[in-house]
């Protein structure tokens, strides 16, 4: 029995070979051009559930309206 196959663990040289470096740049960089390009819901909604009185008011009437309700009246005049 070879000793290769029997360690469960990776050479730790050899840890990142099977990664493509420009591969995972690429996966970093698509990440942030859909953190740049998200729908103005889902926007909205992320802003519904950090804000724990809009989170709740969610739960019960939808995140449309609780954004609507917490953070729809807030227009500069």
């Amino acid at each position: 029995q070879s000793l290769a196959f029997s360690d469960p663990f990776i050479n730790r040289r050899r840890a990142n070979d099977f990664i493509q470096p420009d591969t995972r740049l690429e996966g970093i960089s698509q990440e942030r051009i859909r953190e740049r390009m998200k729908a103005p819901q889902e926007r909205q909604r992320e802003m519904c559930e950090d804000y724990y009185p809009c989170e709740l008011y969610a739960y019960r009437h939808g995140y449309a309206a609780a954004y609507r309700h917490y953070f729809g009246r807030r227009r500069t005049k």
